[in-house]
């Protein structure tokens, strides 16, 4: 099980299990969140927050729902909005360092050609 969590531990998140990737994104919202994405089926990842310690963002085409802690700021995952898509990205930026220097990443292109560039 690994554990990772925003700066002041208000939003805690669990996975069974690193993911083989992570993808670095350079879209106008994951460069400036530097989000560093592990994708897992909902029912993959547990949260533990209180409902009033998580804030909600929705922008653009309204496809996916950012989440960040209420308190300090940092963006820990985001899901879709329609729940009948089974995959959500947890931001690895909040869990040690060790996790992500075991880990493949990979960079997408979302700002442009929607391609990975590697």
């Amino acid at each position: 099980m690994l554990t990772g969590s925003c700066h002041c531990g208000a939003v805690q998140i669990q996975v069974a299990s690193k993911p083989r990737r992570l993808t670095s994104c350079n879209c106008s919202i994951c460069r400036r969140h530097a989000g560093l994405w592990g994708y897992y089926a909902p029912a993959k990842v547990k949260i533990l927050a209180r409902k009033r310690d998580l804030a909600r963002y929705v922008w653009g085409d309204k496809c996916l729902r950012l989440f960040r802690c209420a308190h300090c700021g940092r963006v820990t995952h985001w899901q879709p909005v329609a729940r009948t898509r089974n995959r959500m990205g947890v931001n690895f930026r909040n869990f040690d360092p060790a996790v992500i220097e075991s880990t493949r990443i990979r960079k997408f292109d979302g700002a442009k050609t929607w391609k990975f560039l590697d």
